[in-house]
Order: structure tokens, then C-alpha cells, then sequence
């Protein structure tokens, strides 16, 4: 008998094997032929990825850390001093320093895109790992459920044994008393 077989579908996913979804339809394909569905996301994803996508995830991560903050607060600070303190006559760029607000500015514009090109990549990731959860938790229902339904026959066929030979025996005790 086949497990996966159209009444199986209807029973347990509450729809017909032509409604399957394509990631449905390729677990099912998987489910009967043994194959294993879950995959390296990682490895898979870096496979897909262009060197311009990895490039903006490692400028989001460096200009999300603690060094980088740590290191533009020590540079902010030196460009204060430097043109406050040291260079109290013919500072490149006197306060307010507007040099220093332009340079910001344009690191802004440049580093924001950057950071929400990596947070859709993210986003992207995260809805990849979500559908490939899904195919792994989808196989292992159903390999449960199939399962469940080959013990339940095997549970059938040894019911109607015991049951016929119940009936044998209860032949036998009323042929031995007739």
C-alpha cells in the first residue's frame, strides 16, 4: 500500500496531492524516496551571494560593532582637538566644523544604503531558513504520520489474525463438545 498516496494527503494535509506546493511536492518526492531535505544554509547561501552582497554584510558588520563606534568617538574627538586646541590659529577646519559635518554626511548617505542592502539580505536569509525549517518539519510529519499509519495496519492485519484464529478455536472447542 502506498503511504504517500493521494487519500494520505487529503487526510493528514487537508488538501490534494495537485495542491501541493512546490516545496511540499519536493518533500513528498524526497519523503518517498528516502532522500534527506535538509540542506547547509550557510554553504548555500554563500554559494548565491556576489561579492557585492558580501562586501555590504562586512560593511554593516564593522559599522555595527563596538570598534567602529569606539574608533569614530577617538576620531571625532582628535578632529575637536586638533582644531580647537592644537591648531588655535589656521585650523583647517575651525569649529563648527563644517569640513568634518560634510565627511559625516557623506559617509551616512554612502553607509546607510550599504546597511539596508545586508538588513534585506538578512531578511532574505531569514525567510530561506524559514521555508527550509518548513520542507524539515514538513518530512518529519510526515514520516511520523506514514508511520503511524504502517503500524496501524500492521496493527489491522494482526487484529484479523487473532480474530480468525479466535474463530478456529472456538470451531474446534464446539466441535469437541458436539
Amino acid at each position: 500500500m502506498n503511504m504517500l498516496g493521494p487519500e494520505f494527503f487529503q487526510k493528514h494535509l487537508g488538501k490534494a496531492a495537485e495542491q501541493l506546493s512546490a516545496a511540499e511536492r519536493l518533500v513528498v518526492e524526497r519523503t518517498k524516496n528516502r532522500l534527506v531535505v535538509a540542506t547547509d544554509v550557510n554553504a548555500e547561501l554563500t554559494a548565491r551571494s556576489s561579492f557585492g552582497d558580501r562586501l555590504a554584510d562586512q560593511i554593516a558588520k564593522i559599522g555595527g560593532s563596538w570598534g567602529f563606534i569606539i574608533f569614530f568617538f577617538l576620531f571625532l574627538s582628535g578632529w575637536a582637538i586638533i582644531n580647537v586646541v592644537i591648531l588655535t590659529r589656521d585650523a583647517f577646519d575651525p569649529y563648527p566644523f563644517v569640513f568634518l559635518n560634510l565627511i559625516l554626511s557623506m559617509l551616512a548617505a554612502i553607509q546607510a544604503p550599504i546597511i539596508m542592502m545586508s538588513q534585506n539580505r538578512q531578511a532574505e536569509r531569514d525567510r530561506f531558513e524559514a521555508t527550509k525549517d518548513y520542507e524539515v518539519n514538513l518530512k518529519a510529519e510526515l514520516g511520523v504520520l506514514a508511520l503511524h499509519q504502517k503500524i496501524d495496519m500492521q496493527v489491522l492485519t494482526e487484529l484479523a489474525a487473532l480474530r480468525e484464529e479466535v474463530g478456529r478455536l472456538t470451531e474446534k472447542l464446539d466441535q469437541a463438545k458436539g
